[in-house]
């Protein structure tokens, strides 16, 4: 036998186990969020669409990490590691939107509206 405490990590912990209630309330958070992304959709904020959409699925990915994935009740090791993801997707989302909202529009060249399609030569040749 080793004469040091055991570590902290080798402690057993009981599972957390929510209450009926409280899925009941986190459902009905995660419908309310959906009929936000809905109602959200219908309006035309031009660009910000896509940002607005985004950031209510933020918010219902985080619940249902939260909740379901039972990171609120983790020790603190899982809840840096669920940290570092959202951080490191914020970084990506960051990246896509930087790309996404500096190009511009550029026009294709006029022969290409103007120009006429190209008919395939039909042929019998082959066919019996």
């Amino acid at each position: 036998m080793s004469a040091h405490p055991q570590s902290q990590a080798a402690e057993h912990h009981e599972p957390h186990i929510a209450s009926f209630g409280s899925y009941l309330g986190i459902f009905g958070l995660l419908m309310g969020l959906t009929i936000l992304t809905v109602a959200a959709s219908r309006v035309d904020m031009g660009d910000w669409n896509v940002v607005v959409a985004v950031l209510i699925a933020i918010v219902k990915a985080s619940v249902v990490v939260l909740f379901f994935m039972h990171v609120k009740y983790s020790g603190p090791l899982i809840k840096l590691t669920a940290a570092v993801g959202f951080v490191w997707l914020l970084f990506m989302f960051g990246l896509t939107f930087a790309d996404y909202f500096g190009r511009t529009l550029i026009e294709p060249p006029k022969a290409w509206i103007t120009a006429k399609p190209v008919e395939a030569p039909v042929t019998t040749e082959g066919r019996k």
